[in-house]
């Protein structure tokens, strides 16, 4: 696992030990990035399930000026802030040991707002449609916000109100779901 683009591209990342995580692939990663651009001109961005850290970490090598990283487990909360050293740009980076959706709740009280976001839950626990909706009521969403969903073909993501489609590609098991946060085109 590497950082693949931008400003710590190339540094190399570690993985979560044990069989609770499964890291999204550098090939997947770098599709993902391909698909809601290759760079970004600041924001905040959110990963609710960050395991590795890997999608949040790209995000700000691609220009996200601060990344939100949240899991509940504390292996992970290890590793990401192992791979957040990688980058030697800790400040840019806020590691969050919670549940996803206690986490929500603390980001409404902070007034924070995401413009990029990271769903990648273990697949048969993923309640990605009921999450969006708890972001677009908690007024937790930048304007035009993008919501990358990371699934398996088997989970078959609702229509959330609020919310349009931009694109679902399929990679073997795993399938990719992009959400804009907005009215309808």
């Amino acid at each position: 696992m590497r950082i693949v683009a931008g400003e710590f591209g190339g540094r190399k990342l570690k993985a979560v030990p044990g069989t609770k995580t499964r890291p999204t692939t550098d090939k997947i990663k770098e599709n993902i990035f391909n698909i809601i651009g290759p760079y970004f001109d600041g924001g905040t961005s959110l990963d609710l399930f960050a395991g590795s850290g890997g999608l949040s970490i790209e995000a700000v090598s691609r220009g996200v000026d601060e990344a939100y990283l949240v899991d509940k487990q504390g292996l992970a909360i290890k590793t990401i802030k192992q791979n957040i050293e990688v980058t030697k740009a800790p400040d840019r980076f806020k590691v969050v040991k919670r549940d996803a959706n206690l986490a929500l709740k603390q980001f409404s009280a902070d007034a924070v707002k995401f413009s990029l976001v990271f769903f990648d839950p273990p697949y048969a626990l993923q309640k990605i449609a009921e999450q969006m909706q708890t972001l677009n009521e908690l007024n937790l969403l930048a304007p035009n916000a993008l919501i990358v969903c990371e699934t398996d073909q088997n989970a078959k993501l609702a229509d959330v109100t609020g919310f349009r489609l931009v694109e679902k590609k399929d990679y073997g098991i795993t399938e990719i779901t992009i959400y804009r946060f907005g009215e309808e085109e």
